[in-house]
């Protein structure tokens, strides 16, 4: 072989390992953040007594039962992986940029009319659509749990709480981020419980930083 090829060769090689190196820091860089959300301390919220359902809640069932039943399997909290946590950032953004809010009253002429939307809708409505994609995904639904919470800016609203083993993740319709429980501002009033979505259970009085104890 000439000298000239193999000038040539040497460089196709380098040119190559540099191209790999190179894809290699890019996936690394990109999985980064997944890895390091997931490898923050698993921390779930206390939990009261039981409470009543939401007006919005009730009239929806009381529309479509079919969608309210309790869940055959058990309840249990998905294990957490990189490929399911950008799932969770991918329905959250799709519905978010889907759907333009607007209010039941607009919408409906009444308040508190909880329905699927399709391209306008309130924060009870988003949240309806991203459980009901995200159990179509496969997730369970006794692992997608409705949630209200007092906002300080905006008064009550609504959003989802997805359970896993790395702690409660929120779901909102007023940030493309998706954010683990505590890490909000909110203040937690309600939930369904993962047992049956028709049993709603109030929030223990807490801090907004959660003490080590609640850690497992």
């Amino acid at each position: 072989m000439s000298t000239k090829n193999l000038i040539k060769n040497s460089a196709a090689t380098h040119a190559s390992k540099t191209m790999a190196a190179l894809l290699g820091c890019a996936l690394l860089l990109a999985s980064a953040p997944a890895h390091s959300f997931l490898a923050r301390p698993a921390i779930f919220a206390a939990l009261g007594n039981a409470t009543a359902a939401p007006g919005g809640w009730l009239k929806f069932c009381a529309r479509d039962p079919e969608e309210c039943k309790p869940a055959i399997d058990a309840p249990r909290d998905v294990t957490l992986t990189p490929d399911l946590l950008q799932q969770l950032f991918r329905i959250n953004a799709y519905v978010n940029d889907r759907v333009k809010w607007t209010s039941d009253v607009e919408l409906y002429g009444q308040a508190e009319q909880w329905a699927y939307p399709l391209d306008r809708g309130d924060c009870e409505d988003m949240v309806l659509l991203k459980r009901r994609l995200l159990a179509r995904a496969g997730w369970p639904t006794t692992s997608l749990l409705i949630t209200t919470v007092d906002d300080p800016n905006a008064g009550r609203h609504a959003v989802l709480t997805v359970r896993t083993d790395r702690g409660e993740m929120i779901l909102d319709n007023q940030t493309p981020e998706i954010l683990f429980w505590y890490e909000t501002a909110y203040r937690y009033v309600s939930r369904q419980s993962p047992t049956d979505p028709n049993l709603w259970v109030a929030f223990a009085e807490q801090p907004m930083r959660p003490s080590t104890s609640t850690i497992r």
